[in-house]
């Protein structure tokens, strides 16, 4: 099935070429989880802080549905 990804700030060097927030399809199997599709991206998980599926904060388990929008974020700090 197909999600939509968008990966932000400096998770965004996890797709070469692509500038970070672009969104992109990307192919899941059918049952998996936010962490199924951090780990198939190649994101560390230390790297992981939000990811929000359609809008909404979910948590590693929170399972994908097809045509979902994913947009993940890693620990970003200011000062």
């Amino acid at each position: 099935m197909l999600v939509r990804v968008k990966l932000f700030a400096t998770l965004g060097r996890f797709r070469p070429g692509e500038r970070p927030g672009s969104p992109f399809t990307f192919a899941v199997d059918e049952g998996a989880t936010v962490a199924d599709l951090t780990a198939r991206l190649g994101l560390p998980e230390a790297e992981v802080k939000v990811v929000f599926v359609n809008g909404l904060v979910q948590p590693p388990t929170y399972v994908l549905r097809a045509a979902d929008e994913v947009g993940i974020f890693p620990p970003i700090g200011g000062g």
